[in-house]
């Protein structure tokens, strides 16, 4: 019995340390999810609230019905303001409701005067 048990331990093989445990490789860079949409507030340091549509069928009604989700999005400097287009990536947690940061300003707000 002893001696099975030392030939079945081998061939699950050593695990690398550069898995740490975790499923998937180190090497292949991670997908980050991205989100297109308009600032609604740029008040706050180094952060803006963008607001993000998107369409969905309703489940019983089978109709397309317009979603909104606002998210807390970084802004290290302080390049976006109210009414811009913006393209937001996925990031790590910043803080209890930033998990956002921002990517590019697509287009400006158009002033009207």
């Amino acid at each position: 019995m002893a001696e099975e048990k030392q030939e079945i331990e081998p061939s699950h093989g050593p695990v690398e340390p550069s898995q740490g445990g975790q499923t998937g490789s180190g090497d292949s860079p991670r997908h980050h999810q991205e989100k297109v949409g308009i600032v609604k507030s740029a008040k706050m340091q180094k952060t803006i609230v963008v607001e993000v549509f998107r369409r969905v069928q309703h489940p019983v009604y089978k109709r397309i019905v317009t979603k909104r989700s606002k998210f807390m999005v970084h802004d290290e400097h302080k390049k976006a303001h109210e009414g811009d287009m913006v393209r937001i990536v996925e990031s790590r947690p910043l803080s209890k409701n930033k998990r956002w940061t921002l990517k590019e300003v697509l287009r400006e707000a158009t002033t009207g005067v």
